[in-house]
């Protein structure tokens, strides 16, 4: 970068910064040469070193990743269209991100590639200094724009229809509406419900569904607009959908949430520390599973701005120590029944989070049998039961899956959780901003690992047939030499 201003704000523009990103890769010698020997299939067919479901955040930073390790026959797919991948844009309704701004996120140790370069390039240092929180929105511009300089090959409206081990040890991908994709590697990026789904509680089956929806779900705000919302849980998500319904102009909003008190404290938050990022993975397992049913117990507070934004509003009410016990369609509307009295809405938002539970994912029919979770071989202390912690898959040091029944099925060794349920296994590393980085990498040294083991015979062939001298034979001056 020449130092150039483009205006007065003294930001350079993004042309300039994407200078600076590539003579930073070049001085690095990034990415990496290409090192993994071309595969084709039986047929003929090509076949992806790596194929990546999801193209989010963590689809994202994995792939660069791998590209910066020399993996480069990548295979990225994610069914939303461009630029809607990921909750930012669709599903998530906070104004702001809650992660500080300064967070380093998916940049790969590229001061470069950070969210704060891209936003002074555009704004200048005055601005970022005065911004705040980073806005969902601009933080998808990020992505869009980290996709585009990275050269990650996503592609569109790729939807995986079943994931398929094959005997020659590839894995197939059936798509919809599109030809079969073989890989020798899977990573499933595929967020918070890649390996299940929303959680509803079952008394909420029994009403028509257009009393309600899960937070996640697509809603139709406008048409709360004067009517009675309620909204069941307090963390981000149900400030959020709160919010939005309250600004809609619903004409009342009732919050029911189980705890007598709204919890202050993010506990992970205050112990963050690279020991943390590295060293969580190597905790006995009791002491893995310790530290999250703790900090589950305690709940993530939902955001300051968040709570803000709903209660300004007089028509919200939030009935804390209300548990909801049971909904029943009456008279058009839904009533909600709590310890604490019965509340009539016309419309009920699950804020209730997601459940692991590969079972209900089509895709993953033929691997879901196989999985070993971490109640198929760990009981927890007593008083320290959970449903979400016993259901989460028992994960390899690269995030591979592994075997309930040792050779039942070989291949989840070649297919990787790089999602929300690696937690308990990994860390925080797959989900949040903090440490995406780091997760990536690990990744990425894991697959490069394997593969690098499993082609040893074509790479020690290489070796021997590596000729190019060093010396040229006239190195030394021509003279009698002694022995």
């Amino acid at each position: 970068m020449d130092g150039t201003l483009m205006d007065g704000s003294g930001a350079p523009g993004l042309a300039a910064l994407e200078a600076r990103l590539r003579q930073d890769l070049e001085w690095l010698e990034l990415p990496a040469k290409p090192w993994v020997p071309e595969t084709t299939a039986p047929d003929g067919r090509p076949v992806a070193d790596v194929a990546i479901i999801g193209a989010g955040m963590a689809g994202l930073a994995a792939a660069a990743a791998l590209r910066l390790d020399g993996v480069e026959r990548l295979r990225v797919m994610d069914r939303a269209a461009q630029g809607q991948e990921g909750p930012w844009v669709t599903y998530a309704r906070m104004e702001t991100l809650r992660s500080p701004k300064g967070l380093a996120g998916p940049a790969l140790g590229l001061p470069s590639l950070t969210f704060r370069a891209f936003f002074e390039a555009q704004h200048g240092p005055a601005a970022w200094e005065a911004l705040g929180k980073i806005p969902r929105g601009l933080w998808m511009d990020y992505l869009n724009w980290y996709r585009r300089v990275m050269g990650v090959p996503v592609e569109n409206g790729a939807d995986v229809a079943l994931v398929r081990p094959r005997e020659d040890g590839l894995i197939a991908l059936e798509m919809r509406g599109a030809p079969e994709v073989l890989c020798r590697r899977l990573v499933l990026a595929s967020g918070r419900d890649g390996l299940g789904g929303e959680f509803v509680p079952e008394m909420a089956r029994g009403l028509d569904r257009r009393f309600w929806a899960h937070s996640r779900e697509e809603i139709d705000f406008a048409a709360l607009c004067g009517k009675r919302v309620g909204v069941v849980g307090a963390g981000a998500s149900a400030m959020d959908n709160a919010a939005t319904a309250l600004e809609a102009g619903c004409s009342g909003l009732h919050m029911f949430v189980r705890r007598r008190a709204l919890p202050r404290v993010n506990k992970f938050t205050g112990i963050g520390s690279q020991g943390v990022v590295h060293g969580f993975a190597g905790l006995p397992d009791e002491w893995k599973w310790r530290f999250q049913h703790y900090a589950n117990s305690a709940q993530t507070p939902p955001p300051r701005d968040s709570t803000l934004r709903v209660s300004r509003h007089p028509h919200a009410h939030l009935h804390l120590g209300s548990p909801v016990t049971a909904v029943r369609e009456e008279g058009g509307a839904v009533v909600v029944t709590t310890p604490r009295g019965a509340f009539t809405v016309d419309f009920l938002i699950w804020a209730t989070g997601f459940k692991v539970a590969l079972e209900e994912r089509p895709e993953l029919a033929l691997i879901a049998p196989h999985v070993r979770l971490w109640r198929d071989r760990f009981a927890p202390e007593p008083g320290q039961e959970s449903e979400e912690l016993s259901s989460s898959p028992d994960l390899a040091p690269d995030f591979s899956f592994q075997e309930r029944v040792p050779g039942a099925c070989p291949a989840l060794a070649r297919i990787h959780a790089f999602n929300y349920p690696a937690t308990l296994s990994h860390g925080k590393l797959t989900g949040d901003i903090p440490a995406i980085s780091a997760g990536a990498r690990r990744l990425a040294q894991g697959i490069a690992r394997s593969l690098f083991v499993e082609d040893r015979e074509t790479h020690f062939a290489r070796l021997q047939a590596y000729d190019t001298p060093e010396l040229l034979g006239d190195e030394w001056p021509e003279r009698e030499l002694t022995a």
